[in-house]
Order: structure tokens, then C-alpha cells, then sequence
């Protein structure tokens, strides 16, 4: 959105997940509005890596991560962004651990509007929007990636809790598998890709029906999965 940009272009140090990254999206914004400083004066600062591989709470084997040290500029009065490589920082994106710290040192916080391809998805999957969760990605090992869907589609068709799940591209093929081969006939499975592009891609359907037509589930996309009922 155009006011999002606006501030973006209004800002000079950032925190992001890559740099060369977040480089790039300021040139694509500068065409649109002037910059407040140049790519090589912009402060951009890049979370660890275990901050956004293994996440910001410690509950993949990492250590909590504290991002204060990382906030010292705005302590000084300056503006940061916080940027992600996809989607929004903080939902199913690194970054919440910069927003905790930020509340913690007394910190104004303000979230920019723009498109959440899990909240996009769910919209347009009719399936239950006043009750879902998001759960990440599926394990990797079938055995226990079968035993997983089966959890949550039990939670889903129990409670009527939509369940949102994404996956790496090039897994997509076997997950999609997994899934119709696990998942109760009557179960509702729907799909979202490419969403905000003229390529986008949202289905939704029973799983018996699913079961009649093509994989549509490919190895480039990223994509967003929801079952319930």
C-alpha cells in the first residue's frame, strides 16, 4: 500500500533478514518516492541467523534471543523498520523478538499494512475464519508427518479450528500426497499460491473430490495448505 511505502522511504536503518535483500526493495521504492537517504547511507542491520532459522523464543534448541543491542538507534530517536523476506516480519516470519525487546525498552510500536499470505488464504478458503491456528511446517519423515495430519485434522473436525500449514517448495509434491492419502474424504483441504499476483491460485475442496483431479500442488510455489471441515 501506498502509505506503506511512504514510511518505508521515510526511513534510514532498518533490521531485516537479509541485506541484500531489503537493498533491493528500497530501489524498487525509491522510483516511487524519494528515499531519505541513500541505499549506501541506510543503516541495515541483519538478525542473527539463529534468530531466523531456528526462531526468536528458544524453542527449537536456541537460546532465547534479547534484540535490545539491535534497537539502539532508536533509543537515539531514529525510526526502524523491521523488514522479512516475504509475508509480514513476526507472523510466520522472524522478528518478534525485536517487537518484544522494543515494548520492553518503552518503545512505540507500529505495524504497517501489506499482504499476510496465511491470513489471505484462510479468507479465501472458506473454511473457519473465528477460529484457526497456524502451525508451521509439517516433520519431514513420513511416518511421523502422517501422524501429524491426523492430529490436527482430529482438532480441526473436533473443534471446528481451521488448521494453516505451509511448506519449502520442492517438498510440496509429497506433502500434497501425504495429505490426500491421510486426510478423511469428507475432510476439506484448500490450497493458496502466488496470492496478490495475476498468477495466484486458491482452491478449496472436499478431499474426495481433490483425489479426482491433478496434483496442483508444484515444486516452484511456495504455498499455504488448510484443512477442516
Amino acid at each position: 500500500p501506498e502509505a506503506t511505502l511512504r514510511r518505508a522511504a521515510g526511513l534510514t536503518h532498518w533490521i531485516c533478514e537479509n541485506a541484500k535483500s531489503t537493498r533491493a526493495y528500497l530501489n524498487r521504492i525509491a522510483p516511487l518516492f524519494p528515499l531519505a537517504a541513500t541505499i549506501q547511507e541506510q543503516s541495515i542491520v541483519e538478525l542473527p541467523r539463529e534468530a531466523h532459522k531456528k526462531g526468536d523464543h528458544g524453542d527449537k534448541g536456541s537460546a532465547v534471543f534479547d534484540a535490545k543491542a539491535l534497537l539502539a538507534p532508536a533509543l537515539q530517536g531514529h525510526d526502524i523498520g523491521l523488514v522479512s523476506e516475504a509475508g509480514m516480519p513476526a507472523i510466520a516470519d522472524p522478528g518478534s523478538s525485536i517487537v518484544r525487546a522494543a515494548h520492553d525498552l518503552g518503545l512505540s510500536v507500529a505495524p504497517l499494512v501489506g499482504p499476510v499470505s496465511l491470513l489471505l488464504a484462510l479468507a479465501a478458503s472458506g473454511l473457519n475464519g473465528q477460529n484457526f491456528a497456524f502451525v508451521g511446517y509439517l516433520p519431514q519423515d513420513g511416518a511421523a508427518r502422517g501422524q501429524r495430519i491426523r492430529e490436527l485434522e482430529a482438532l480441526a473436525l473436533r473443534q471446528g479450528q481451521t488448521q494453516l500449514f505451509i511448506e519449502t517448495p520442492y517438498r510440496n509434491p509429497a506433502l500434497w500426497q501425504a495429505l490426500l492419502q491421510t486426510l478423511q474424504p469428507n475432510s476439506r483441504l484448500a490450497l493458496a499460491a502466488g496470492l496478490t499476483l495475476a498468477t495466484a491460485r486458491i482452491e478449496s475442496r472436499l478431499v474426495r473430490d481433490w483425489k479426482q483431479l491433478p496434483v496442483p500442488a508444484d515444486n516452484r510455489t511456495p504455498v499455504v495448505f488448510a484443512i477442516g471441515r
